[in-house]
Parts: structure tokens; C-alpha cells; sequence
């Protein structure tokens, strides 16, 4: 049986910051990964922009996560840190989705880290509070794997789940989660007739868009066109069960992708449920193609080049940590003793009934932390978790989701993980000081 110090399962955004942080403290990290490439949503659902980095004008996702947008930039593959003309967050960051894979991969191989891809979880052993291996089933079958620390970064609490870690699915109040979303790119948008249209019916756009902020844009971004949605919607041409249209300019002028499709009471964990997700998503994203082309000026001429690739997932499972992270936190600015990573990304509720999206707003420049605590469990003493499934309620969950800030919480939880590997302790004895030390030993941010 193949032994590594640390072992990622899951290789989306942060379990890919992850690995790399785990690799660059010295140790032998394995990421499994059940595609083919590293970066999950935003490589294998189509999300685009990363937003945010900053809390008002201050960059609080540094380390790692800005590390790799500037490899990006240096090779003409994202503009970087663009302001928001919606005025939602105070910059947004588009990327080159086919860059980003090769480059997360040069990132965790420079810093020695192994890859293993088409593998996908199948069991957990466990011998006390430890996890001792994972199975995983592959090409060429079933195989063993051990470690001496496991994180679980797979969206699901998949590896928590199975190690028998409580687990809070959704909403508190009947077990819904947010809506899934598929993904659109389109391509030959004529980016100056849609710039004329969102100027001349600025009122029609959502979050205080100003024309000045529309027309300066380097890259366009739209949320609005309520009154034409409607339109389409009253005629029978389309069955999105949303109020607006949202879709942001790529790296690449005049290619957008659409945040556009909502699919309602559908489960991430169901195998069933999943699969069906996946159809109704690219069945809204033909109608809401159609609409696009007969509707808005700019659309004429445009082309879809890609739906997904898989549906995008917001939320499903939060494990019961040693500490949840409650909207009160955030709303409140909260700071921990044992902060890993800061953000400040509002509250962002894509409704699961349908249509509404309920923000959380902070103060201009407010930001909280998210503590060591929501990262562990008290079962296992070696098993940490990242990305959207730490321990968080439902509101919370909806602002510490997005990609900028799973990655800073990835790279903390792969710094503590080979922190525990190194030392050959539990994740609860763990010197938090050191973890937060070597943190911004990688560029972190962890000062308000």
C-alpha cells in the first residue's frame, strides 16, 4: 500500500491550494481527483470570474490563490483584479479556464506533489479517532491508500461521511440546499452593442450600476434585465425559475459566460438526482441561449461553445465542526484567536425555491475571519476539511463558498496538515501559532 504524509481527496480549487501548500512544507502529498484536471468549478463547471479578492479596497485573499493569478497574468491568461461595475464586490477576476488547469498542475508538481486522476472514492478504514486509508477506485480497479493526514476537499464531506463524521445537509429549516447552476459560454458577443444596450437601459441593471463604471469596464459584466426575462418568460420562450440575467466577460474579450440557470430540489450527494441536474441544466441553457440571440442587441452573431462542462454545485453538506461558523459571525465582523483566513465576500443566497437571491451585505472594507475550528471535527484526530463543506450554517455556507476564499482555507488546511504529518500529532493539539506563522510564511493574509 502506497503511504503518503498527507493525502487531498479532491481536486477542486481549494483542495488543488491545498496540495500545494501541504507540498511546499516538505510534504509527501498525494491528490486524488475523480476528473481529469485540477480546479473544480472553475475548470470543470465553467465558473468565471473568481470573486472576490478584496474587502472594499483592501486584497485579503493573497498567498497561494494571488500567486497563481499572476502566473496567469505573466502569460496574457487574466487581465487580474478587475473593478466591479455591479458594484456587488469591489473587484472581480477573470481567467482562462484551459490555463488554469495546466497551471495549478505545474504549481503542485514544481513543489513536488503527486497526482492521481479518474480516481474516485470508494471507502474509508478507520481505527479509533483515525483515519488510517482511503480506497479508491480506478482504471484498473480498487486501490489502498494511506496517510499520515487526510483532508477532505470534495465538495460532498465525501471522506468525513464516510469516516463517519455528522454531516448538516442545507437549510436548517427543511434541508434545501441552494440551487445548482449550469454554466453557458458564449462566444462572438459584440462587446460594444451590449455595452450601448446596459448604457442606455442602465435602470434596468441590478446592484447600482453607474454608466461611467459600464462604460470604463475592461471587462463587461452584467446582472439585470429583469423586464425582458419576464417578457420571455409571459410568452412561454423560457423556463428559468429566476428573476435576472448575470454574465461576466472571460479573459478573452467578447467571450462571456452566463450564472444564469437555476435548478431547484436537486441533491449533489443522490448519484440520481445528480445525473438529472445535468439535463435540466443544459435544457435551460437552450432556452436561455435562444433568448439571448432574439432579445438582446450584442447576441446576434453569438456563439455557445460550452455548457458546464458539469453542473455547478453551491452547497449540500456542512460536518459538524469543532466550531460553526454562523452568519452572526460574518455579519459581525468576527474575529478569532484562531483565524486561518479572511475574507470579505457577503452573505449570498441563491434561493432554493426559485426565484430571489438574498444578500448579506457587510459595511464597506468588512471582512471576518473564518476559524481552525470549522476546519476540524471533534471525532478524528487527523482528518481536515476544506472548501465548502467546513462547518458553517446555511447562511454562513453561502458567503465562505466562493472560490478566492476556499482557496485561502485550502492553503491553510494543507500547511496544518502537513504540520500534524511532520510532528505526529492530532489536529487538535496542533500549535495554531505556528499554522498562522507558517501561513504568512506563504504570503497569507491574516491582519484586519
Amino acid at each position: 500500500m502506497e503511504h503518503f504524509d498527507v493525502v487531498v481527496v479532491g481536486g477542486g480549487f481549494s483542495g488543488s491550494i491545498a496540495a500545494i501548500a501541504a507540498a511546499r512544507c516538505q510534504a509527501k502529498t498525494l491528490i486524488v481527483e475523480a476528473t481529469s484536471c485540477l480546479g473544480g468549478s472553475l475548470t470543470t463547471n465553467g465558473v468565471n470570474p473568481m470573486m472576490t479578492f478584496h474587502a472594499g479596497e483592501k486584497q485579503v485573499i493573497r498567498g497561494i490563490t494571488d500567486e497563481l493569478i499572476s502566473r496567469l497574468q505573466a502569460r496574457g491568461k487574466s487581465p487580474g483584479h478587475v473593478a466591479d461595475p455591479g458594484h456587488f464586490t469591489t473587484t472581480y477576476t477573470p481567467f482562462d479556464a484551459e490555463a488554469m488547469k495546466h497551471e495549478l498542475e505545474l504549481m503542485l508538481l514544481e513543489a513536488g506533489g503527486t497526482l492521481l486522476y479518474h480516481a474516485t472514492l470508494a471507502d474509508v478504514t478507520c481505527e479509533e479517532r483515525r483515519v488510517n486509508s482511503i480506497t479508491v477506485c480506478t482504471r484498473s480497479g480498487l486501490m489502498d491508500i494511506s496517510a499520515t493526514t487526510f483532508i477532505d476537499a470534495s465538495g460532498d464531506a465525501m471522506l468525513a461521511t464516510k469516516a463517519g463524521v455528522p454531516v448538516i445537509k442545507g437549510r436548517e429549516s427543511d434541508g434545501k440546499s441552494q440551487p445548482m447552476t449550469m454554466t453557458m459560454k458564449m462566444v462572438n458577443v459584440d462587446r460594444e452593442a451590449i455595452r450601448r444596450y446596459m448604457l442606455e437601459n442602465i435602470d434596468k441593471l441590478n446592484n447600482h450600476y453607474r454608466a461611467d463604471d459600464v462604460r470604463n469596464a475592461s471587462r463587461l459584466a452584467c446582472h439585470g434585465f429583469i423586464e425582458e426575462l419576464a417578457a420571455a418568460r409571459a410568452a412561454g420562450e423560457i423556463s428559468i425559475p429566476r428573476e435576472d440575467i448575470l454574465f461576466f466577460e472571460t479573459n478573452t474579450p467578447g467571450e462571456v459566460v452566463f450564472n444564469t440557470s437555476r435548478i431547484l430540489d436537486h441533491d449533489s450527494t443522490d448519484p440520481w438526482s445528480l445525473s438529472h441536474a445535468e439535463f435540466v441544466g443544459r435544457q435551460q441553457c437552450r432556452e436561455l441561449e435562444a433568448f439571448m440571440k432574439s432579445r438582446i442587441p450584442g447576441f446576434e452573431q453569438a456563439l455557445v461553445v460550452q455548457t458546464g462542462p458539469s453542473v455547478g454545485v453551491r452547497s449540500s453538506c456542512q460536518i459538524a465542526g469543532c466550531y460553526q461558523l454562523t452568519a452572526e459571525d460574518l455579519l459581525a465582523q468576527a474575529r478569532f484567536d484562531d483565524t486561518i483566513a479572511i475574507s470579505g465576500y457577503p452573505i449570498d443566497i441563491h434561493s432554493p425555491d426559485g426565484e430571489g437571491t438574498e444578500h448579506g451585505k457587510l459595511p464597506e472594507g468588512g471582512m471576518y475571519g473564518i476559524p481552525w475550528r470549522s476546519l476540524i471535527t471533534q471525532t478524528l484526530d487527523n482528518l481536515i476539511v476544506v472548501g465548502r463543506c467546513i462547518s458553517a450554517t446555511f447562511e454562513a455556507q453561502a458567503a465562505i463558498r466562493t472560490t478566492p476564499t476556499v482557496g485561502a482555507i485550502g492553503q491553510a488546511g494543507g500547511i496544518a496538515a502537513a504540520l500534524v504529518a511532520r510532528a505526529s500529532t492530532s489536529v487538535h493539539q496542533l500549535q495554531v501559532s505556528q499554522l498562522q506563522d507558517t501561513i504568512r510564511q506563504q504570503q497569507g493574509y491574516l491582519d484586519f
